[in-house]
């Protein structure tokens, strides 16, 4: 329940809090993918915003840097460019479009249809293990700084008691940058070179993405997931403010803010943004969910972003370090995936599941491409849309 009568000295002090749980996560997407951090928490906050003027400042969500896409953006960029993929990233936004419209017609039935946890949970997991091979790379590079960024993270969240074991990623990446200074690894040349107040660059010279058809197609079947994953977190978000965010303001606005906020990321640079269920699980430890705090947490991150000498840092930081972290969060991606199958008691004795499971698994960890003229379907995307074509051509056989 919201905490009646917040003073401002409180909300504020709430609300940089539930930035610092979302920091991490957000600055680490576009450090992964060649993207500026500074941008990303410019977007992050900006979405922020719009979604709370789509959903008339009623649901406290707050929009991150989303890693389903750190695959494909990667994959897009080396096709086409980062401003093709950019562009590609509106095909995003489309289907957060195309969704909201279908929810208030049909409400979530059609989207039970589509997207059943059968084909959700394989998607989720290829997102995640597709991503293994980079962060071993990015490990490897020096395997004592990521054993020991990951030893952290793995330690904060085993042992870590209120708000601090929801920062795994800020804690592991502290100290493991503090281990790469100790050891000579980290070069601040840059950082001190760095303006202390420095709008992101992307906004400096801005320029509106190069659209492509190609990227713009290839983007669309990733956001499949992202999207079951909103409609999952906002009945979270909904449980835990013990309101009913799905009726009012309405799933089909959640959806649409959403999708207004992956739009504008794309054109000023920044990475597709989600709903963070970190700051959910900081709002049910808290017992703070005013909508207004998540606003102060959104115009910190603008704050932050116009530091020059903070992104200059964020850069800085050594891939061992990152690629620790990524060794827990990658897998801990997979696991989600995992864990919908079981909480949603899927049953992988029906020869029909199996086979959805498998195909799903195959097409989107195995890379496959499949190439359509001078655009072509591979990966993730590829993934997602066999198992929704698998789903609706292979009859029942037994009660659900």
């Amino acid at each position: 329940m919201e905490t009646p009568n917040l003073s401002i000295v409180r909300k504020t002090t709430v609300g940089i809090q539930f930035l610092f749980v979302a920091f991490g996560s957000t600055v680490l997407v576009p450090l992964l993918v060649g993207l500026d951090p500074a941008t990303a928490l410019f977007t992050a906050g900006l979405g922020t915003f719009i979604f709370h003027f789509i959903t008339r400042g009623k649901v406290p969500i707050f929009l991150g840097s989303s890693f389903a896409f750190i695959a494909p953006i990667i994959s897009a960029s080396k096709q086409w460019g980062m401003p093709g993929t950019l562009a590609g990233i509106a095909g995003v936004a489309l289907v957060y479009f195309v969704m909201s419209a279908l929810i208030k017609w049909q409400g979530r039935r059609l989207l039970n249809r589509l997207f059943p946890p059968v084909v959700i949970g394989p998607v989720i997991i290829c997102i995640g293990l597709s991503l293994a091979p980079a962060a071993v790379n990015m490990a490897q590079e020096n395997w004592l700084l990521a054993f020991i960024s990951l030893l952290t993270a793995i330690l904060v969240l085993v042992l870590g008691k209120g708000l601090l074991k929801l920062v795994p990623v800020v804690c592991g990446i502290i100290v493991g940058y503090l281990a790469a200074w100790l050891m000579g690894l980290v070069d601040f040349t840059a950082v001190a070179a760095a303006s202390w107040f420095a709008l992101p660059d992307s906004i400096v010279h801005f320029k509106l993405p190069q659209f492509a058809w190609e990227p713009f197609l290839f983007m669309i079947p990733v956001a499949i997931a992202p999207v079951i994953e909103h409609i999952g977190d906002v009945y979270v978000v909904s449980a835990v403010a013990n309101k009913d965010f799905v009726k009012n303001p309405g799933l089909h606005r959640t959806m649409l803010g959403d999708g207004l906020a992956c739009l504008v990321a794309s054109l000023f640079g920044g990475p597709p943004v989600t709903t963070y269920s970190e700051v959910t699980g900081a709002m049910q430890i808290t017992r703070i969910t005013a909508p207004s705090v998540i606003r102060i947490a959104a115009g910190t991150a603008i704050v932050f972003s116009i530091i020059g000498k903070l992104s200059a840092l964020l850069q800085s930081i050594p891939n061992a370090v990152l690629g620790g972290i990524m060794m827990l969060l990658f897998g801990s991606i997979a696991s989600v995936g995992i864990q919908n199958l079981v909480h949603n008691k899927v049953n992988l004795d029906e020869t029909r599941n199996i086979i959805i499971v498998s195909v799903t698994l195959t097409l989107g960890i195995g890379g496959a491409i499949i190439p359509m003229g001078s655009f072509s379907l591979s990966g993730i995307g590829l993934a997602a849309i066999a198992g929704v074509i698998l789903n609706l051509v292979i009859p029942n056989t037994k009660e659900a």
